[in-house]
């Protein structure tokens, strides 16, 4: 069954073919108002972030939900590359998940393999909230809706890099500067900065436009974000919803201090 993705009410996909730069917005505090309020901001996507977040599946499907109201395409980053946790983001009505440490084409493959019916894949049927965005929702849609970005974020997936990402369903790469550091040094320090972690993450970027893939970028400073949208990264996320918390409250504790004298 052919698929017109443009067709599709699939917003990821949309962000695909409109080119440019997509800024996501990212939750690591649960709940649905979270969630609503980051959206509010105008992102063109956003993360629900189910690895270093502290959310939940119960809170990540409300969270999906609160993106659903603000018409924000919404990606759910895993805790790990376990099929049963990617299928309950899809399944949630997530139209993406970000799988993190795929350092193989085993992994990439077992990523690919959950967020896709057969024949593309695994995935099994109980589409749940999915199933209600379009009434002709079926294997054939939801595969062509749902995209899978892998984490390249150690030394082993970046010398895997073009197998990976030549896997058929990988939609794109969201690379992890922090661990792709500690990979290769043993510390975050320099992570996408040092003269070898720029080498990566820019060979990273022009992989994925060799093949016309997502080429997406962790947040790691205002300063580097000409430098990543010149290498050719596409995708990029803001600070999370719990760093602009801690730094909001301490930079107006500091002001108010600093007023009382």
């Amino acid at each position: 069954m052919a698929i017109d993705v443009l067709q599709l009410g699939s917003g990821l996909r949309r962000l695909i073919h409109r080119g440019g730069v997509a800024v996501g917005g990212w939750c690591m505090l649960p709940g649905a108002l979270v969630a609503e309020v980051t959206c509010a901001s105008g992102c063109d996507w956003i993360c629900i972030d189910q690895q270093h977040g502290h959310i939940s599946d119960a809170e990540m499907r409300l969270m999906v939900q609160a993106a659903a109201i603000r018409r924000t395409p919404a990606l759910v980053r895993v805790p790990w590359n376990e099929p049963g946790a990617i299928m309950r983001a899809l399944d949630a009505g997530a139209e993406g998940i970000i799988v993190p440490m795929v350092s193989t084409v085993e992994e990439a493959t077992r990523a690919v393999g959950a967020s896709r019916y057969p024949p593309g894949g695994f995935r099994s049927w109980g589409a749940l909230r999915a199933g209600m965005a379009r009434s002709d929702y079926g294997p054939a849609v939801g595969n062509a809706e749902t995209v899978c970005l892998v984490m390249i974020e150690t030394i082993e997936g970046y010398e895997n890099l073009d197998k990976i990402l030549d896997v058929q369903g990988v939609d794109g790469v969201l690379v992890g500067p922090g661990d792709l550091a500690i990979s290769h040094t043993g510390e975050a320090q320099g992570a996408a900065r040092s003269s070898k972690d720029m080498e990566m993450v820019i060979e990273i970027a022009k992989a994925c436009t060799r093949r016309g893939l997502v080429a997406a970028m962790s947040w790691v400073g205002a300063d580097l974000t000409s430098t990543w949208i010149e290498a050719g990264y596409t995708w990029l996320n803001v600070p999370s919803d719990a760093a602009f918390l801690s730094e909001g409250v301490a930079r107006t504790v500091d002001e108010v201090r600093a007023a009382a004298g």
